[in-house]
């Protein structure tokens, strides 16, 4: 009897352990609604709050409506062509939200009028609005000691009080401007997004190169390789995606390659954004890149790089951010699939094949949403295998 009791009481221990996720952001870390790495929010009825990036507040309130539901409430002046007068975007009745799931890479909210808001775990903490299908009016209300300024008619940067920037773009159809009120005002069309970047430590002409590909169409997304561990001790990866019909995958092979995986059902070549550490690609001294196997080219400018869309040929440019980490612009010359793979000078030639995938990847859709592909069913087999021996164990006792 003894022993039956020793058994049950294993199988529940270890049925927990491997149903627990390894690790995993908390819904109720300090109060947030999602408390991650990088990035932390509070939610309300109707607005995400209190957006932060790395420690720095950049968005005090933001909500979202459908367009066409803010018109009849006599909240908007809606002119010709149903666009929206963004300067008097301030006072809408903004949608209810829900916070869905929540991963090591960021969390997804949905709001009644049927858009969905990503927020990425990244180093830009990466905010997406996805229109769902139909235009949706977006209003991000900034601190009292920042200023919002229009820069074009695709993007408008925030400056916070402590001089952390924020800017948002606009990509497909959509538009951002600075409402009367100082805040960010947006209306996002049935294939447009809304999308944020943040700089906590600073923006660099890469990163205005990366906005003005996001804003333009060229960039399809962004893939992150960064020094902070996952559970299994690859360095952590993510990946965030601006265009319909494409998904983005980033893993680490081996000690010193990250592959980043891009799935287009349109033939058109892009760009894909990439941030890697040292940690990551073992050397940012003499980083190379290779698609499908075959070494791709190095641009000598941006120039070049723009060129290799469309072209018989992939490119790449290197610009190192900081000591520890670098953007990487990769131009896929054309698609369907396609695999990166950005390798540091110390890189192990034998780790860098596209046919090895690493215990830990991310993945992000369309949408704007990711998720984190760190095997959750190998805690179960391991746990069954424990079980299976303890057992035995118990019965020759």
């Amino acid at each position: 009897m003894r022993h039956k009791t020793v058994v049950a009481t294993a199988v529940l221990l270890l049925v927990a352990s491997a149903a627990a996720p390894v690790s995993a952001a908390s819904g109720n870390a300090n109060g947030h609604a999602y408390a991650g790495s990088n990035v932390t929010f509070d939610a309300q009825d109707s607005a995400m709050a209190n957006y932060t990036v790395d420690g720095h507040t950049v968005v005090q309130r933001l909500g979202v409506q459908s367009t066409s539901k803010a018109s009849s409430s006599g909240s908007l002046d809606v002119g010709a062509n149903a666009n929206v007068d963004l300067g008097t975007l301030t006072d809408v009745d903004f949608a209810s939200i829900s916070v869905g799931a929540r991963t090591e890479t960021g969390a997804r909210v949905t709001t009644e009028s049927g858009a969905t808001v990503t927020a990425n775990d990244d180093d830009h903490g990466v905010l997406v609005v996805d229109s769902g299908g139909k235009s949706q009016v977006v209003v991000a209300n900034v601190s009292a000691d920042a200023s919002a300024s229009a820069s074009g008619e695709n993007r408008v940067t925030v400056t916070s009080g402590d001089g952390t920037e924020t800017t948002f773009v606009a990509v497909g159809n959509a538009s951002v401007d600075v409402n009367e009120n100082g805040d960010v005002a947006s209306q996002v069309g049935a294939n447009g997004k809304l999308v944020a970047r943040t700089y906590p430590q600073g923006k660099t002409k890469a990163d205005e190169h990366a906005e003005e590909y996001v804003a333009s169409g060229l960039a399809v997304g962004e893939a992150y390789a960064t020094a902070g561990a996952n559970a299994s001790g690859d360095a952590a990866t993510s990946t965030v995606t601006y265009a319909n019909d494409t998904t983005i995958e980033a893993a680490q092979t081996g000690e010193s390659t990250v592959n980043v995986t891009v799935d287009r059902t349109a033939h058109q070549g892009k760009v894909v954004v990439t941030t890697v550490s040292k940690d990551a690609v073992g050397s940012l001294d003499d980083v190379s890149v290779t698609v499908d196997g075959e070494a791709a080219v190095e641009a000598s400018s941006y120039a070049d790089l723009e060129s290799a869309v469309g072209s018989d040929h992939a490119a790449y440019v290197v610009k190192q951010q900081t000591e520890g980490q670098a953007t990487v612009f990769v131009a896929f010359n054309h698609f369907s699939t396609h695999t990166a793979s950005i390798s540091g000078a110390n890189a192990d030639q034998t780790t860098s094949s596209t046919s090895e995938t690493s215990s830990s990847s991310s993945s992000s859709t369309s949408d704007g949403s990711t998720s984190s592909g760190s095997s959750p069913g190998f805690g179960l087999v391991a746990g069954a295998g424990a079980l299976l021996a303890f057992a035995a164990f118990a019965r020759r006792d």
